[in-house]
Order: structure tokens, then sequence, then C-alpha cells
């Protein structure tokens, strides 16, 4: 009688974890996403970084005020120190964009002047299947 009672509790654990986080290759995908972005915005590549941003993104924000917008604000900021994951949270609804596939994305990152920052990256997943960064904050 025992056997089926383990059984029962196994499969259990196993409906659990594999419904634990069924979006891992979502945020794995959209991390992986931020991460390349976030290179060309490092190296102050801002017209290339605008180029690899989602179609909305693209439709919303002109290519020559996000330069000027980055040169303003993150070039002042210095060179990239250290950046580490803080989270990544997968959903479908962000304020102000269509519903969709989102990742919402925060690094702990720290400049050569500015010790302590919040970067808040979210990717959104396009037409294409590819992640692409539909937003970009900083504090």
């Amino acid at each position: 009688m025992k056997k089926p009672i383990i059984i029962l509790v196994i499969m259990i654990m196993a409906l659990y974890c594999a419904g634990a986080d069924e979006h891992s290759s979502a945020k794995k995908e959209a991390i992986s996403a931020a991460e390349h972005w976030l290179a060309l915005v490092d190296s102050g590549k801002y017209a290339s970084s605008w180029e690899e941003t989602s179609e909305m993104f693209r439709n919303v924000v002109p290519q020559e005020e996000w330069i000027s917008k980055m040169e303003a604000i993150r070039k002042p900021m210095g060179e990239l120190k250290s950046r580490e994951l803080l989270s990544a949270e997968y959903t479908t609804s962000v304020p102000g964009a269509p519903d969709g596939e989102y990742v919402i994305i925060q690094f702990k990152t720290s400049f050569t002047n500015k010790a302590s920052a919040i970067e808040t990256v979210t990717p959104m997943k396009e037409k294409d299947g590819q992640w692409r960064v539909s937003g970009y904050f900083i504090k």
C-alpha cells in the first residue's frame, strides 16, 4: 500500500516542479537578448541599440531622440563596472503596451561615475519569435 502513495507523491512533486517556472526558457531567451542589447549600450553604440529594439519601440521613439537621451543620461554614468541580474518576471501585460509576451528584467549595476543603479530592461517576443527590447529605464 505504501508504493502507490510514494508514486502519487512523486507525481505531485514532478507536476509542481514542472509548473513552478513554466516560462523559464522565455526568461532565458529574454535575458540573453537584454544582455546582448546592453552590450551595445555599454559600448556607446546607441544607434545600433535603437536598431535592435522592438518594432513597437522604434515606432514610438525616433532614433535621433534615443541617441540624444542616451548621450544625456547614460553616457555621464561612465563605463560599466559590474552588472548583476536581480530578477526576471514573465508577464503578458505591461502598462501602456499591447498584450503580448514580456519579461521584465532588473539588474543591479555599477558604473565608474554611479556606484549603484537599477536597470530595468523589458524585452518582448515579436511576431518573428525574436526577443527584442521594448523598454529601458535606469535609476
